[in-house]
């Protein structure tokens, strides 16, 4: 219930925040709102501005009319006023473009989010299984080099052990300790 009554403090921040982003500092703080003590009803049949200077109102163009902003909704009922002639916070710009504007920031920051959480799990994913991938593979090429390697050196010794037939010098097998004697 109580977030029911801060809602359109909410949205008439925003709204005063937004139409005062281009006017600058400077007159956000030099306009300085009427006594509380005034009732809305009391703007009626004057300007737009001077009803949205108390933060309790809600200006209709429909009759000129300046009404106690109904707290107790979030929106302004029809039979008060209709949403595409209802002005709160700023003349400017009305409740349905309001609505149309906040909807869509939301909605964008929503599906940022979103895309944000779904990149990030993506890459997560992505980072877990890569190492292991890469990891493997490393090890195939190392066990292939280890392979060749000992094919090499098994080539190797017996090319050397023709060698020392050919001339001799191949040692006995049971005794490979044993003096080199010539003869």
């Amino acid at each position: 219930m109580e977030a029911l009554r801060l809602w359109p403090l909410w949205l008439q921040g925003l709204a005063l925040l937004w139409g005062c982003a281009g006017m600058g500092l400077a007159r956000l703080t030099a306009t300085a709102p009427p006594a509380p003590a005034q009732a809305c009803s009391e703007f009626s049949q004057r300007s737009c501005e001077e009803c949205l200077k108390n933060v309790s109102c809600l200006w209709c163009y429909t009759n000129n009319t300046c009404i106690d902003y109904p707290v107790r909704s979030i929106l302004p009922p029809s039979s008060l006023c209709s949403l595409s002639n209802a002005r709160w916070g700023v003349c400017w710009i009305n409740f349905e473009a309001l609505i149309i504007a906040i909807a869509v920031i939301a909605g964008l920051i929503l599906v940022s989010i979103t895309v944000c959480c779904c990149y990030c799990c993506y890459c997560r994913r992505c980072s877990r299984s890569r190492p292991d991938e890469e990891e493997e593979r490393l090890a195939r090429k190392r066990e292939e080099r280890r392979l060749q390697s000992l094919q090499r050196k098994h080539e190797r010794k017996l090319k050397h052990d023709e060698i020392r037939k050919k001339y001799g010098l191949l040692q006995d097998s049971d005794n490979p300790y044993s003096r080199f004697e010539n003869e």
